[in-house]
């Protein structure tokens, strides 16, 4: 039988043109189901990758640097691992700036755990963020939950001693600013004079934002009654020691309390420049309003040669007594003039501007 017949047809049966047009076909669809196996195949070898979430803390950083850290950066060490920052907080310390960032990590999943970079992102270990603009690297505090790190606003009372222009300065209301972030409000400021020249005493309420939950924390500090607040910037020095936690005002209610006070053996100058309607102000407030003032000759004991006692008047020495209206805060553990606890026997002193006077608390 001839191969191709005069007719055209493959053993006398197909048509050549139409057998190659079949096997053309056939080695398509071969190819195809080649393609689709390989693929199939490239599926099931390819890793598995999973994500988690972390908290670093980066430790004190040049505040240039902790102004350039921004959520959305992302960082891979290598393969499959991605490390992409999701949330920042700063705050102020010793001069720079302390950084905690939210980050989260996509690894191969193993056990239902991420591989970043080789290993499980364990607590304690040290993960590097490197961009364009800056390289860091902090270690791990906590692992899983959100994106977002546990900020907080925090109301505390900060007292300090400043200068005069320092305390005149505060603003209330004020918000401050850190590496381009705000971390605190001023919300409330009261200023004491002191015993020195140009001083004040300062109670600053002030709401921080802080992170972590239970026990938070402010440039590294736990915020707690006693601790130092390193809330120091380039507009502002509020440092201070935390009098009050959850709340921004002096304990206690302010009032106005009548107190009589007593001068024991004032030299007649001083006696003659105290008189009524004197006062001690401080940034615009009535701190202290002299309401009376009586004189009299200051009494001494005196011994005579026969060894008896005697109460006699000085001679040139008085006793001033005087009656003054106090701004206080009156609290469950007693009166607070200035901050400072006052009972009588405690001594008292007043910048009258002209005179400063020392006197006993006899009465309030």
């Amino acid at each position: 039988m001839q191969l191709i017949d005069d007719s055209g047809n493959l053993f006398g049966l197909v048509n050549v043109v139409d057998a190659l047009v079949v096997l053309l076909a056939l080695a398509v669809g071969v190819a195809g189901v080649a393609l689709v196996t390989a693929d199939d195949g490239a599926d099931e070898s390819a890793p598995e990758l999973s994500t988690t979430n972390a908290t670093l803390d980066l430790g004190t950083q040049p505040e240039t640097v902790a102004a350039a850290i921004e959520a959305g950066d992302t960082y891979s060490p290598g393969g499959n691992s991605e490390l992409t920052v999701t949330d920042v907080h700063v705050a102020p310390q010793g001069g720079d700036a302390r950084v905690h960032v939210r980050v989260r990590l996509r690894g191969q999943g193993d056990n239902g755990t991420v591989a970043y970079d080789g290993a499980p992102p364990r607590l304690g270990r040290s993960l590097k963020i490197q961009t364009d603009s800056y390289a860091v690297s902090g270690a791990i505090q906590s692992t899983g939950g959100g994106a977002e790190l546990p900020t907080q606003r925090t109301p505390v009372l900060l007292e300090r001693t400043a200068s005069a222009e320092t305390a005149a300065a505060i603003e209330v209301g004020q918000t401050i600013e850190f590496a381009g972030r705000d971390v605190a409000t001023i919300e409330s400021a009261t200023s004491y004079r002191t015993g020195e020249p140009g001083q004040r005493r300062l109670a600053v309420g002030i709401e921080l934002v802080t992170v972590g939950e239970d026990r938070p924390r402010f440039g590294g500090q736990i915020v707690n009654e006693g601790a130092t607040i390193p809330l120091t910037t380039t507009d502002h020095n509020l440092t201070g020691t935390v009098e009050r936690v959850g709340a921004t005002e002096p304990r206690g209610e302010a009032t106005t309390r009548e107190v009589t006070l007593e001068i024991d053996r004032a030299s007649p100058e001083l006696a003659a420049a105290i008189e009524e309607g004197d006062a001690e102000r401080v940034d615009g407030r009535t701190v202290a309003a002299i309401t009376g003032v009586e004189r009299e000759n200051a009494t001494v004991v005196v011994t005579s040669d026969d060894g008896n006692v005697y109460l006699r008047e000085h001679p040139v020495d008085q006793q001033v007594t005087i009656t003054a209206d106090l701004a206080v805060r009156e609290t469950a553990d007693g009166v607070l003039f200035r901050g400072q606890r006052i009972q009588r026997g405690s001594t008292v002193a007043l910048d009258l501007g002209d005179v400063t006077v020392e006197a006993t608390v006899s009465s309030l």
